[in-house]
């Protein structure tokens, strides 16, 4: 969900900045009034809020408000705050993903028809708008992957939020053919599990078995192992429905095991299209593609010394630091067991080329394709040494224009070592 500035500084930074606000001046002392009675507590700014837009219902900025107050009623599980301003809010934002999830969500456990038939809207509406979503497709490979996976994930959960509303409006079979898409979507034990809960209901043991199978095998990061235990348990006690015993129960795990280890499998080989480094913790295992678009495996580096120079165009201190590199480049040339490496970490990779071109900087460059989350850097400028055998040699955040030549020259020779 995306704040405004004005909403960002209400929740982060209190009343003051609040106020800066078109509203009349009676409303504005008001409002400063009620917060500066509150803490930063979740409740206290909707306590705050509520008594504000009693008072002021028309308020200027009462769709921000509306906001902060979705926002706040969804951190704390307040599901009857959830639907009544998540709903305000989808009025004016109707393609809002995150609201129109919490909402349906929201509206489930009251129970009733028209609550639950409500919630099946929302879900069907979170579906169409989660495929309506484009995909920037000048995006990078990592950001494409993200994209992809954020939307594989979404539209799982739309698809389950409908099997759950279907369910709970007595219409099993078309219950069980939406979690059975949102299985499909995102593999996951959540919708195996309704799955194999529904089979049991219709007294369809098999089914139900083979369902807790799927629930008890899948690779998920969001199952407990206390989540498992509890599939286990009713895996066995389907099939021993079943067939009388657990005799065999073996197979038909080893089977779905195998079946959803390919499933997922194949979804993450699908992402490293777009992200080879998809999943990687390892630096030396990522790939790093230049602006030339060729690729580089930084495995194939092993045996060498690697300096990283992590910069951006925007980087004042990165074009002051650019030539003294060049000077210990110099120091090094014509050795073949040391590598430099410029890695740019700019957003924007439109950016990189022109401005290499403006500065005549010869060099290769790379960009950073996430690995800088990897290395942890947090500030640019930052050189990276990694020794001969992978291993962080040094670390240098920031540079001191006199020290710099000397200190990274004397770093590198310590990595050869």
């Amino acid at each position: 969900m995306k704040f405004s500035f004005f909403l960002a500084v209400v929740l982060a930074a209190g009343p003051a900045l609040f106020c800066q606000s078109e509203m009349p001046e009676a409303e504005q002392e008001h409002l400063r009034t009620v917060l500066g009675r509150s803490t930063n507590s979740p409740q206290d700014l909707i306590r705050a809020l509520e008594q504000h837009i009693a008072k002021f219902p028309d308020s200027p900025k009462r769709a921000e408000m509306d906001r902060a107050l979705v926002k706040a009623a969804i951190e704390i599980k307040d599901n009857r705050r959830i639907v009544q301003y998540g709903e305000l809010v989808l009025r004016r934002e109707p393609s809002d993903l995150n609201l129109l999830d919490n909402v349906s969500r929201a509206l489930l456990p009251a129970g009733d028809r028209e609550s639950t038939e409500r919630a099946l809207s929302y879900a069907r509406r979170y579906e169409k708008a989660v495929a309506e979503v484009s995909i920037d497709k000048d995006a990078s490979g990592a950001e494409i992957a993200k994209t992809r996976d954020t939307l594989d994930n979404s539209r799982g959960r739309a698809l389950l939020l409908q099997a759950e509303a279907l369910a709970a409006l007595g219409q099993l079979p078309e219950a069980i053919e939406q979690a059975r898409k949102a299985f499909d979507a995102f593999p996951g034990s959540g919708p195996a599990a309704e799955i194999g809960k529904w089979y049991a209901k219709l007294g369809r043991q098999a089914e139900a078995a083979r369902a807790y199978a799927d629930a008890f095998t899948v690779p998920d990061s969001k199952t407990t192992d206390s989540d498992r235990a509890g599939y286990r348990r009713l895996l066995g006690e389907a099939y021993t429905r079943w067939k009388g015993s657990e005799t065999g129960l073996g197979d038909i795990v080893l089977e779905a095991y195998d079946r959803n280890l390919a499933k997922v499998t194949a979804r993450v080989l699908a992402l490293k299209q777009f992200d080879p480094n998809l999943g990687l913790s390892n630096p030396m295992e990522f790939t790093l593609r230049d602006v030339r678009g060729e690729n580089l495996n930084l495995a194939s580096l092993t045996g060498k010394v690697v300096v990283m120079d992590f910069w951006a165009t925007w980087c004042g201190p990165c074009r002051i630091q650019h030539p003294l590199y060049e000077e210990v480049k110099k120091k090094f040339a014509g050795r073949d067991d040391v590598v430099f490496l410029a890695i740019s970490t700019d957003e924007d990779r439109e950016l990189v080329k022109p401005f290499l071109e403006a500065q005549k900087w010869n060099q290769r460059v790379f960009y950073e394709d996430g690995l800088a989350r990897a290395l942890r850097i947090t500030s640019i400028p930052t050189t990276i040494v990694i020794d001969k055998r992978g291993g962080l040699a040094t670390r240098m955040n920031g540079f001191d224009p006199e020290q710099f030549v000397a200190m990274l020259t004397d770093r590198i020779t310590d990595a050869l070592k």
